[in-house]
């Protein structure tokens, strides 16, 4: 759907709404928290705090591998 089409179905939905002032304002509250999430999570990098994160784990040895690289009873005559 297009931005004006979907502003369309939002405001269609919304028509029974516009005589109740009491759920007009929990609206109004409830969008203008979406646009703050929306805002902050534009603002925010996918990877911040990556690298102190990764340094500490190093610092902490929790960043080892949990099985063996190199299996010891490699067979790969069943197979």
């Amino acid at each position: 759907m297009t931005a004006v089409q979907l502003r369309t179905e939002l405001f269609r939905e919304m028509s029974p709404l516009h005589d109740n002032e009491t759920a007009m304002m929990k609206l109004i509250a409830y969008l203008k928290k979406l646009v703050i999430i929306q805002t902050e999570q534009a603002n925010s990098t996918p990877r911040e705090g990556w690298a102190a994160a990764t340094k500490q784990a190093h610092e902490d040895g929790t960043d080892r591998l949990l099985i063996d690289e190199v299996f010891t009873e490699e067979n790969y005559s069943t197979f």
